[in-house]
């Protein structure tokens, strides 16, 4: 016994001898396993979609796990050229590469070339999701200096927030720790477990932040256990509140009773061809669902019901409870495709080159959000109001949709006149409905027309003469330095 006593003794002054506080002796293998991470990044131009913006580069964190895997964010590595990684304390910077990726949860897991890069680091176990108020302690590489940064701060609540990657809706943690630019890929530690990433602050409030928590991050883990991972699935459905007690009633809701209201399905969706417009989703699984569409997943802790769909993976079959004209079904739904697969419009996009067609120095794309953004950060006060309309609706009338935008006008004798015909939303050619930019090139290609004929949305013609607009390919793209006329997947 006082051998034991003497040793704790000793430690205890040799630790006091070398600046070495307790503390931070708990902390040391929790720091050898936070890496800073180096990228280097090309993003199209989605202006000139046939051009890259340029290589730049940045910098975040991230945290050795099992495996001799590093977990990062999505956006850290988003659209990599050059990848390193840098051990804490370490001046050497070794190369790596992205192994999976996940833009939907902004999540990553980046491999480190040389496995002599993990000699010596305990990898970080994953935790549960954290009580709120509970402490936790946040690390990374931010803005401001090169060394590690470790801020305190606590759990101040858990709910569904839109993720800014990738716009898509999925539980997100906040906590009053610091967080800056540089620290996104982070781990967010408890009790000496990483219970979530650091994705992202908020500028406009002051040391208050967002983490992916464990249970997206273990859903990221166990769809590439299966070598695939599309995502997370959704109903596909348009719904509404039904905290109004007149609106209840006119659905035969009893006392009791709780849901939501189904307004319409997405074509193609896991609901669509099951679920009906004036439906009530009572239940998903065994979770009752509230008027106000949250379920409870933990103790008087509430959140969208969308939590319990995002329990499952893309393929899986789960069982809404719904009340149709009075009486109570119970619905087996195969969740047979990703959530973003829904939208009229494409959500943020990365790795993926934009589509374009080039016909008569016409440039046609397909619209995303990508293209939205270009222009500017206020783009929904100052974009084109008809491509900002179809974001905001963001429903196809037909599964497989496209919105068809006229670009620009690259100027020739060709289309003389035509300069500020653009963005315009093209719907038809000669006549005939396209509803994809594949639908586009095939009519302009496949027709034998004098002239070929674009129509927009609202009315407006655009003609030019075939012969002519066939002839004057090769100028333009000689002229503008264009390598191709179109987009890969558009090629014959």
């Amino acid at each position: 016994m006082k051998r034991c006593l003497w040793f704790v003794l000793m430690l205890l002054l040799l630790l006091q001898g070398t600046g070495v506080s307790a503390a931070e002796a708990e902390t040391t293998d929790i720091r050898d396993a936070i890496v800073k991470i180096y990228s280097v990044f090309n993003t199209p131009d989605y202006y000139n979609p046939w051009n890259m913006q340029g290589p730049r580069s940045s910098t975040g964190s991230g945290a050795v796990i099992e495996g001799n895997r590093i977990l990062t964010n999505a956006h850290v590595v988003s659209d990599v050229t050059f990848l390193q990684a840098r051990r804490y304390g370490d001046t050497e910077r070794y190369r790596a590469h992205v192994a999976y990726v996940s833009h939907q949860s902004d999540l990553a897991v980046v491999v480190v070339d040389d496995p002599s890069f993990f000699e010596g680091i305990t990898p970080l176990s994953i935790g549960g999701l954290p009580e709120t108020h509970k402490e936790v302690a946040v690390y990374g590489f931010p803005m401001g200096g090169d060394t590690l940064s470790i801020t305190k701060g606590v759990v101040s609540r858990i709910e569904h927030q839109p993720y800014v990657h990738s716009s898509f809706g999925l539980l997100a943690g906040q906590i009053d720790a610091a967080i800056n630019p540089g620290s996104s890929g982070g781990p967010v530690i408890v009790d000496g477990e990483l219970v979530g990433v650091i994705m992202q602050g908020i500028p406009s409030a002051q040391s208050l932040g967002y983490m992916v928590p464990t249970p997206i991050i273990q859903h990221f883990f166990d769809g590439i256990a299966s070598g695939n991972y599309p995502g997370f699935p959704s109903l596909g459905i348009i719904w509404q509140r039904m905290e109004n007690p007149d609106l209840r009633s006119k659905h035969q809701m009893q006392p009791g009773q709780t849901g939501v209201l189904v307004n319409q399905t997405y074509p193609g969706s896991p609901a669509d061809g099951k679920l009906l417009s004036g439906d009530v989703v009572l239940a998903v699984d065994d979770s009752t669902v509230a008027n106000d569409g949250t379920v409870e997943f933990r103790s008087r802790e509430r959140t969208s019901m969308s939590y319990v769909v995002q329990q499952y993976q893309v393929g899986d079959t789960m069982s809404v409870t719904i009340l149709r004209d009075g009486d109570e079904l119970t619905i087996p739904i195969e969740l047979h495709r990703p959530a973003d697969r829904n939208w009229l419009v494409p959500h943020e996009q990365y790795e993926t080159q934009p589509r374009y067609f080039i016909y008569g120095g016409l440039v046609f794309t397909q619209l995303t959000k990508n293209l939205l953004q270009v222009w500017g950060s206020d783009w929904r006060s100052i974009g084109p109001t008809e491509l900002i309309s179809f974001y905001r609706n963001n429903i196809p009338e037909e599964e497989g949709d496209e919105v068809i935008v006229l670009l620009r006008i690259l100027p020739d004798d060709v289309n003389t006149g035509y300069e500020s015909a653009a963005p315009m939303v093209i719907t038809d050619v000669n006549g005939q409905s396209v509803r994809s930019l594949q639908e586009l090139v095939q009519a302009v290609e496949g027709q034998e027309e004098p002239f070929t004929t674009f129509q927009s949305g609202r009315g407006q013609l655009i003609v030019l003469d075939r012969a002519s607009a066939e002839e004057s390919r090769e100028r333009i793209l000689t002229s503008y330095r264009i390598a191709a006329d179109r987009s890969d997947d558009l090629l014959p």
